[in-house]
């Protein structure tokens, strides 16, 4: 690539692309190049004034190595402690739907949280009014919003006489629960917040009010571990007029996610099909984070096991029709515990999930993805330092990265990036030999693409879905959409346990 100056030709070898936004003040190496009322995109040969106070690049990484001149230097052209910005993923994750806060990111999570009413996990005037006081970017509004909301409607709650009014008292809980919950989602950027522990303790407060009043009440559980407990709750189906077992499905949720909020996804659509229902959490997830301190780990079967050593144990399960399901990263924890641990009858991916550390990668800015690659880990935590402080990074990416330190109990975000590397399905799918049913949204922007290529991996004992705009489904995890998404699920699930 060839870069002109008034002054001479500066020349960088040309490898990978990374596209650079550069402020003008922060680069004295081309400030005579730039004007504060233009802006040059240099091309291959050419310079073209685009009427912009920023300024852009194509600028082309070569073995770690530029040439400015008479000068040469070994350091990747993409010094990103140099910029205040850089040309940045919008995070946008929506398509053809009615927004309900300016937020793209706040609307994904307003939604997720209206996913749940379908089953009593909120109200939707409630989650509207709440949404209306979010200012876009401001995780403190989140919290502040939710917060208030979920300690007015526990107010309520605990007014209710539950001897005489136990579904009022259930169903209120159960949406206390839920706001709680949101309240705590944002504010994982200092891992020891006081905030964090006290919201979730209230919100399994609540929830635990909410499930000892269902006609077949919840049972807490903490299972043994190799070297970790894992909280879970255990659902009976209703028996009717037989004690006879039942199919049974395990459910896990990903990277942000609780077993709490599965109840209200897929766990009551399966208890009206007949299941039993498990959930379960693991290291990394919200629970075991908080109480044990542990980050995620890849090999996920340790946490699977000993959930289904507890399943085999209860009569009321039929251990030939046991079923794993995960949601989101889940995709990826229930396809690779089901590798190892072949009393699995049948294993279900919403959605799938082959490469974490891809994923993950792929929400950096193009510029501190391509540093990273080239292992300059103090270059790009220096850079997502400053651009968060700039108060410039999308929600969806400041999220990401706090949480993702947060929940691997990581030191940084490249330690949260290098602790995804294990979280890998290559060379271990061989191992299945229970069907999968892998799902795919169609405009999924977290694990775009991964889906298919697990259908492509496991052969025939795939069988992949695709859910798309036209069934409003297409959101990642088909958020909006869990009606059809449990149709679509169960309806396939029975056709694998009864073959």
């Amino acid at each position: 690539m060839i870069i002109f100056h008034s002054t001479g030709v500066w020349q960088c070898a040309a490898r990978e692309s990374a596209h650079i936004i550069l402020r003008n003040r922060l680069l004295p190496g081309f400030r005579s190049l730039l004007s504060p009322s233009s802006t040059f995109a240099i091309r291959q040969g050419q310079s073209t004034a685009l009427r912009s106070p920023v300024s852009c690049f194509n600028i082309n990484i070569c073995h770690r190595s530029v040439q400015l001149g008479a000068h040469q230097s070994t350091t990747p052209v993409c010094n990103l402690h140099n910029f205040v910005h850089t040309e940045l993923p919008t995070g946008k994750i929506m398509s053809g739907t009615f927004a309900l806060t300016s937020d793209e990111f706040f609307d994904f999570e307003v939604l997720r949280l209206l996913s749940s009413v379908r089953y009593g996990g909120a109200d939707v005037g409630e989650i509207l009014k709440t949404a209306a006081l979010l200012k876009p970017g401001d995780f403190e509004s989140y919290h502040d919003a939710f917060k208030n909301t979920a300690l007015r409607i526990n107010k309520q709650a605990d007014a209710i006489n539950t001897d005489k009014n136990p579904i009022s008292a259930r169903d209120s809980y159960f949406r206390v629960s839920t706001y709680y919950r949101a309240a705590e989602f944002f504010i994982h950027g200092q891992p020891n917040d006081p905030r964090i522990r006290p919201l979730w303790d209230q919100q399994m407060t609540c929830f635990n009010k909410a499930i000892a009043l269902l006609p077949q009440p919840g049972e807490r559980l903490l299972l043994k571990g190799s070297d970790f407990d894992i909280p879970a709750i255990f659902y009976p189906a209703a028996q009717g007029a037989t004690t006879t077992p039942k199919p049974t499905i395990i459910l896990g949720n990903g990277f942000d996610g609780s077993q709490e909020e599965l109840l209200h996804a897929f766990g009551f659509a399966a208890l009206e099909r007949g299941y039993n229902v498990m959930t379960y959490e693991g290291p990394g997830q919200p629970t075991v984070r908080q109480r044990q301190g542990l980050g995620f780990i890849h090999d996920w079967e340790r946490v699977v096991s000993p959930v289904v050593d507890h399943l085999f144990a209860r009569p009321e399960v039929d251990s030939k029709r046991v079923a794993l399901f995960g949601l989101s990263m889940g995709g990826y924890l229930s396809v690779r515990a089901a590798a190892f641990e072949p009393r699995i009858a049948a294993t279900i991916a919403v959605d799938g999930v082959d490469d974490v550390s891809a994923a993950f990668c792929h929400m950096l800015p193009p510029a501190a993805k391509v540093l990273y690659e080239a292992g300059e880990n103090d270059q790009v935590n220096k850079f997502v330092e400053e651009l968060f402080a700039s108060g410039k990074a999308p929600t969806a990416l400041r999220w990401g990265v706090e949480h993702g330190i947060y929940s691997f109990a990581a030191e940084s975000p490249t330690d949260f990036l290098n602790r995804t590397k294990l979280m890998t399905l290559a060379g271990i799918t061989d191992k299945i030999k229970r069907p999968v049913l892998i799902c795919e949204a169609s405009n999924d922007r977290f694990f775009e693409g991964q889906p298919a290529r697990v259908k492509e991996s496991l052969g025939d004992l795939g069988t992949y879905v695709i859910l798309t705009d036209e069934d409003a489904a297409s959101l990642h995890c088909h958020v909006g959409a869990f009606t059809f998404a449990n149709q679509n699920v169960f309806d396939r699930l029975e056709d694998a346990l009864s073959s």
